[in-house]
């Protein structure tokens, strides 16, 4: 017994620890959402009367219902177009040669180093001037915030797909051409269906930093129906912590939803990816 204990006990011991580390913050976040009394301090790790009171209270006293489909809308659409405008640019800057290739490349890294919240006011005034003459995608509208997220999409994402575009050899481009293929058929038909597992990666990261986005999602929406759950959950503990903090975390539990699909979908790209690779090498 003490020679297990040596030589792997104490390795399941530090899993044991690590996993109930890990595991914690999670119980607590369940155990606070089923909580009836629903405030920080009152809060136990097991509650003593559970319930699914501040579920019921989130969608009847709050516009959460609103705030979801918002940020599903915003986050699917921002992350799919995102993802597009990144590997078109990744394969022009990859495949193609052409003046200021270097530089634009360049250019791309140096502008994200510079946050889009350090430029919110002058986003602020744009946005502002836009909704007079169109006001679907002004100020207080989802469709004004995902054109906002669009224009960060490329920089990081277009140097990580153009790095695994360059990885795709190019002798493939060169048979299609031979075959009579347009730069559009490699794009969609050779292409794209060698680099999913990069899409796949690049679409979840943009998925569930959008959808975790606060920053210029509260500077940006201001009308209740019009916000996003990470806009209207922070709005339940900004000024009130202690008072809605079971219908913040039951919020916070259902927030996860989408993400937890989303991986769930794009798991299997991923995985096939990286085993399709390993049987190639």
């Amino acid at each position: 017994m003490t020679s297990w204990v040596r030589r792997s006990g104490w390795r399941h011991a530090a899993g044991l620890l690590a996993v109930a580390f890990s595991l914690f913050p999670i119980v607590f976040v369940v155990s606070a959402a089923l909580n009836p009394l629903g405030s920080l301090s009152s809060t136990e790790l097991v509650p003593r009367a559970a319930g699914l009171g501040n579920f019921a209270d989130l969608f009847a006293k709050t516009a959460f219902g609103n705030w979801y489909l918002n940020s599903i809308l915003i986050a699917g659409v921002a992350a799919a177009a995102g993802v597009f405008l990144s590997i078109l640019s990744a394969y022009a800057f990859s495949r193609m040669r052409f003046k200021g290739r270097r530089t634009g490349l360049v250019s791309l890294l140096l502008i994200q180093m510079f946050p889009q919240f350090l430029a919110v006011v002058t986003i602020y005034l744009i946005f502002a001037a836009v909704g007079d003459y169109y006001p679907a995608i002004g100020l207080d509208r989802p469709w004004g915030l995902m054109l906002l997220y669009l224009g960060g999409a490329l920089g990081v994402n277009t140097w990580l797909m153009k790095g695994f575009l360059d990885t795709v050899p190019k002798e493939l481009d060169e048979s299609a051409v031979v075959d009579g293929a347009t730069h559009a058929q490699i794009f969609f038909r050779v292409t794209l269906p060698l680099v999913t597992p990069i899409l796949a990666v690049t679409a979840l990261l943009s998925f569930i930093g959008t959808i975790n986005e606060v920053l210029l999602a509260n500077v940006f929406l201001h009308s209740d129906d019009e916000k996003t759950l990470a806009v209207g959950l922070y709005g339940l503990v900004a000024e009130q912590r202690n008072a809605n903090f079971g219908m913040f975390c039951a919020g916070s539990l259902l927030t996860a939803v989408p993400t937890v699909i989303v991986f769930q979908v794009l798991q299997r790209y991923i995985v096939s990816g990286l085993t399709t690779g390993a049987v190639k090498g």
